[in-house]
């Protein structure tokens, strides 16, 4: 059954031979010096494009950096040289790579007047938090364009693989954050990185061993290949956790602002002509914003969430004229 499934997906009669594979993968083989110059060339340029686009929050101009970034094409050689058990020169020129991208999007963290709030700007806050999902979806996407790559009649997906797949982008929030000291956003988005490349390496490994591009097992071939796939699935067990610890939160985020709505609602209705307007988390403070000529007593608010959410979280009223109501951790 998994042959013919296999079969299907990957059809002898369409699939690219082992040499044309490593031509485009492989920067280092035929005309490298083209290659290479080509592949700075392009990812220097959608660093710039990219971080235009994060830093001016339009996702037209970031898809633009996505499509013409040629990341992909090294990672995609990391898996091959492993599924192969060969030594390839594309780990230097992804860290390499991932270096100056960094590097671009410090750089124009200096245009970033002080006092923004990175979060406002949606580019940012997309790619600062990622969860399980994200992962699920750089697998698909990885295992798309690794079909892309084998199969001769299915390269016309390669495109929207570079859209969906995100890589230079989350690299230039890396450098945004880093040049604004916002250490924990930037650590979010590098692990977003890190799980989409770890993704497109373990998904590209899979469609390209299944393709028939490894080498037979023996034991000098096994000893070769198994120290990558040791660090590789380390690095993919700790982003796996990082994700679904990250994951948790938001949810448990998500429940403890629906009771904090539920329980604000009840509270403000004892004031005529009010209401609340929206609930919001910054840290460990959930603020609530509420429209009212009179706000009544907060101790009642506090009261109706204990144990409903953590004892720690701080609760803040706002009114829409701009004051200010510190209401105190729940537990007090």
């Amino acid at each position: 059954m998994l042959s013919g499934i296999l079969e299907r997906v990957l059809p002898a009669s369409q699939l690219r031979s082992p040499d044309d594979l490593l031509d485009d993968l492989d920067l280092s083989t035929g005309d490298g010096r083209a290659k290479r110059s080509a592949f700075w060339t392009m990812l220097t340029l959608s660093a710039l494009i990219a971080a235009g686009g994060v830093l001016t929050d339009s996702t037209a101009t970031v898809i633009g950096a996505m499509i013409i970034a040629p990341l992909s094409t090294p990672i995609m050689g990391i898996a091959l040289g492993i599924v192969r058990r060969s030594r390839t020169d594309s780990v230097r020129t992804v860290v390499l790579g991932c270096l100056l991208v960094i590097g671009v999007g410090v750089v124009f963290s200096l245009v970033v007047p002080g006092g923004y709030d990175l979060l406002q700007n949606g580019q940012v806050a997309g790619r600062t938090s990622p969860g399980l999902l994200d992962l699920v979806a750089a697998l698909a996407t990885g295992a798309a364009g690794a079909v892309g790559l084998c199969r001769r009649d299915v390269a016309a997906v390669l495109p929207g693989v570079a859209i969906a797949i995100s890589l230079v982008p989350p690299l230039v929030v890396v450098g945004v954050c880093l040049g604004q000291g916002a250490l924990w956003l930037s650590a979010g988005a590098a692990v977003l990185f890190l799980s989409n490349l770890l993704a497109l390496v373990f998904a590209g490994m899979v469609v390209f061993a299944a393709s028939g591009h490894g080498v037979p097992d023996g034991d000098g071939a096994a000893r070769s290949g198994r120290r990558p796939r040791i660090v590789l699935g380390a690095l993919f067990a700790v982003v796996f956790v990082l994700l679904a610890v990250n994951t948790t939160a938001t949810v448990l985020i998500a429940v403890w602002t629906h009771r904090v709505e539920e329980a604000a609602d009840r509270w403000i209705a004892r004031q005529p002509d009010a209401s609340v307007t929206r609930v919001y988390t910054a840290s460990r403070t959930m603020h609530v914003e509420v429209r009212a000529r009179e706000v009544p007593p907060v101790g009642s608010l506090l009261a109706d969430l204990r144990g409903r959410v953590p004892d720690r979280l701080v609760i803040v009223v706002e009114t829409t004229r701009g004051e200010f109501v510190e209401a105190g951790p729940v537990g007090r």
